[in-house]
């Protein structure tokens, strides 16, 4: 598949396992259901940034061998050719589909794809719900509808420091509740950039020997006061 020499990577221990679902029990559960049978009727997610979309997705494609991890947010400016092979594979998921809502070749590629596979082992992630991203071609907009919809919610403050400690203990190493609250008050709450952060720290952890504390923390974040 073309998309395959495309430079796209899964984020780094984005599985199920490292996923603290908070309030999105029910979301993380449909997609561990597809990912049991990607033959079955795909879903679709939708919710702020942030909230896990993108998280969920990855650990789809990690789950079924074989699977498409499309981040329109990236791919979009290439062009709908992307899209070329995806038919044959096991499942295909397609994040930030508000990228591409409202360009007509975009939206008649994926209402092809969606029809040649029958709707089935497909998963869809955007800000919101399908009839609200402004897809103006009215049958992807009733396919995309027809999908279980769940939306996701930001992990409050406490939920959102023990996703971070579930992602360090699955890289190996622990993160201190001080560590957590420092990250928290120096940088924007929103989940992905920490998480790019934090896998950030552990290399720096990792190559110099040391723990990840506050002073390790500002030495190699830079942060002086």
């Amino acid at each position: 598949m073309r998309q395959l020499t495309l430079g796209v990577r899964l984020t780094d221990r984005a599985v199920f396992g490292n996923f603290l679902e908070g309030d999105n029990a029910l979301a993380l559960a449909a997609a561990r259901s597809l990912a049991q049978a990607p033959g079955a009727a795909g879903l679709y997610l939708h919710g702020m940034g942030g909230s896990g979309k993108s998280h969920l997705l990855q650990a789809l494609c990690v789950a079924v061998p074989g699977a498409a991890f499309l981040p329109l947010g990236t791919l979009a400016e290439l062009g709908p050719g992307v899209l070329e092979g995806a038919a044959a594979l096991p499942l295909v998921a397609i994040d930030d589909l508000q990228q591409v809502a409202g360009d007509a070749a975009w939206e008649q590629a994926l209402f092809g794809l969606y029809n040649e596979r029958r709707g089935m082992g497909m998963a869809f992630a955007a800000s919101g719900p399908a009839t609200r991203i402004l897809v103006r071609l009215p049958d992807l907009t009733s396919r995309l509808a027809a999908l279980p919809h769940f939306g996701l919610r930001p992990l409050d403050e406490s939920q959102q420091r023990q996703a971070l400690q579930l992602r360090a203990r699955s890289r190996g190493f622990e993160l201190p509740d001080e560590t957590v609250a420092f990250l928290q008050r120096r940088f924007p709450r929103d989940m992905g950039q920490l998480a790019v952060i934090l896998d950030e720290l552990d290399a720096a952890s990792l190559a110099e020997q040391r723990r990840v504390t506050v002073p390790f923390i500002r030495q190699v974040l830079g942060i002086s006061d």
